[in-house]
């Protein structure tokens, strides 16, 4: 089901770990959506910027121009990458309450709603660790666990993502992320 994007803007928090490609995540989703005819907005923020170190990174996507030039404190929807920041931090923390929670993990939504105390919106998990190493044998989460989002959020065709990372990752690497995304798509579980 598509989110209702139309009012205003939806805005988007990640969560990772320096090296895991939070920011291409972010910059691929904002490149789709630019495609798709919308305004973006995309930029991260590091702490220590050292591999390992947790690191967010924000986008906003519109249908006007975006004329807002902050973090996003509230996000309409919230992707983590890194299974084990859930444990560590409060990824939901200020997460709408219509909102949608992505996590890349083996738990179900039902659990990680409980974890967070997520009333409304939707919660959806996918294994982007697992479904990483099987098809690309290297633990490179970001697409999958982004292609679970696309799915969970509608903000853009599942294609256009896959267009933008073809784009960028011609060849093997590229073909290997399709296949990700695919199964990313297939087995996301929302609830």
């Amino acid at each position: 089901m598509a989110m209702d994007f139309a009012k205003g803007i939806t805005e988007f928090r990640w969560h990772g770990r320096g090296g895991q490609g939070v920011v291409t995540s972010n910059q691929m989703l904002g490149k789709a959506a630019l495609a798709e005819g919308n305004y973006i907005q995309a930029f991260p923020e590091f702490g220590p910027e050292r591999t390992g170190a947790p690191v967010r990174a924000f986008l906003r996507i519109s249908k006007k121009p975006i004329q807002v030039y902050a973090q996003v404190y509230h996000p309409d929807v919230v992707v983590c990458i890194d299974p084990t920041l859930v444990e560590v931090v409060n990824v939901a923390e200020g997460l709408k309450d219509n909102g949608t929670l992505v996590i890349n993990t083996d738990k179900g939504p039902e659990v990680i709603r409980e974890k967070f105390g997520v009333k409304g919106g939707k919660v959806v998990t996918v294994d982007a660790s697992t479904i990483a190493m099987e098809v690309m044998g290297r633990p490179f989460y970001n697409m999958p666990t982004m292609a679970a989002a696309v799915k969970a959020t509608g903000i853009v065709a599942v294609e256009t993502v896959t267009n933008e990372v073809l784009e960028r990752y011609p060849g093997k690497v590229g073909d290997l992320n399709k296949v990700a995304i695919e199964r990313a798509v297939k087995e996301a579980k929302v609830g």
